[in-house]
């Protein structure tokens, strides 16, 4: 008897969009302590094209061909030996590698239940984009009510939340963003919304307590003297620079640490009641997740990304 099979989108070499290509693959199972799980949606993210552009290579080595993708919603489908968390049926979220395709597999540990009033367009956003703004904020940023945080790309995947979440948590926000997403960066709760195409942030910025900074570049170069003696800076693109931090006397940290499950349990329950929003930018078709990554890599999304594995 044939094993079953699956839609996954495959990458056979390193290269652009049109090295993607969706193919017919055997369904894989779930080993011990695994679950395999019918994906709603995965979400897109710069990590996936910066991994099959063939830029990252050192840092994360693939074996061709290889399936994208990490964090996910879906249905539990089977579960391994060992795993007794999670029942077939279960509706779940988080890290699931491979996650362009129909059925992917993932470590228990690795997966959280959904609350029954959080979709699944929802929940694929949590591991992709609110997660690590919860590990910027408050992990490695450590801010506390009545701080000042200046946050960079405010619009993006994790942008967004992060506004929601430092108002959340009581500090005044200041966020950059284009023209185009100024109003929408003020609806989240920005309390001012800087123009960066117009409005170089370091003139008007002086004494934030918190920098958070998914730019890199020359964004962290200027964002240096935003800061207030003892400020913190968390980059979420690279190892920022100790020298320049030394300089000015604060700390920089990269985003690294990991979330505990009792915060990514209350970052759930903030989505599920609605306290914090995912604004979804567009959602493309499995078979689309070239076209999906060429948008991400553009840049100008507002919101995150999603691929529907059309499975559930």
């Amino acid at each position: 008897m044939s094993n079953p099979t699956m839609q996954a989108i495959r990458v056979h070499e390193y290269g652009g969009p049109a090295v993607m290509k969706a193919e017919t693959v055997e369904r894989p199972g779930a080993q011990a302590d695994e679950a395999l799980v019918r994906i709603a949606y995965a979400a897109v993210i710069p990590l996936d094209f910066k991994i099959r552009n063939g830029w990252l290579q050192s840092v994360f080595p693939v074996t061709m061909p290889y399936t994208p993708g990490f964090y996910a919603s879906g249905v539990i489908e089977a579960v391994g030996p060992g795993v007794t968390a999670f029942n077939p049926g279960d509706r779940v979220f988080g890290m699931i590698r491979g996650a362009y395709a129909e059925y992917g597999v993932a470590k228990a540990q690795e997966l959280m239940t959904l609350p029954d009033n959080l979709s699944f367009e929802e929940a694929a956003t949590i591991k992709a984009g609110a997660e690590a703004a919860w590990k910027a904020l408050f992990t490695e940023g450590e801010l506390q009510a009545g701080q000042t945080v200046l946050l960079h790309a405010a619009a993006g995947g994790v942008g967004q939340f992060a506004v929601q979440l430092a108002k959340w948590k009581g500090a005044t926000v200041i966020a950059t963003a284009s023209a185009a997403n100024l109003d929408f960066v003020k609806s989240l709760g920005a309390d001012q919304v800087i123009d960066y195409t117009t409005t170089r942030f370091e003139d008007v910025v002086k004494e934030a307590d918190l920098v958070v900074d998914s730019v890199g570049g020359e964004t962290e170069t200027r964002s240096w003297s935003a800061l207030k003696k003892g400020g913190i800076f968390v980059s979420l693109t690279q190892d920022p620079s100790q020298e320049n931090a030394g300089k000015h006397g604060v700390t920089a940290k990269f985003n690294t640490k990991l979330l505990s499950r009792e915060d990514l349990r209350q970052l759930t329950e903030l989505m599920a009641e609605g306290t914090i929003k995912a604004q979804i930018d567009s959602i493309f078709p499995l078979s689309q997740a070239a076209q999906a990554l060429e948008k991400s890599e553009a840049r100008h999304g507002r919101g995150r990304i999603l691929l529907k594995a059309d499975a559930v």
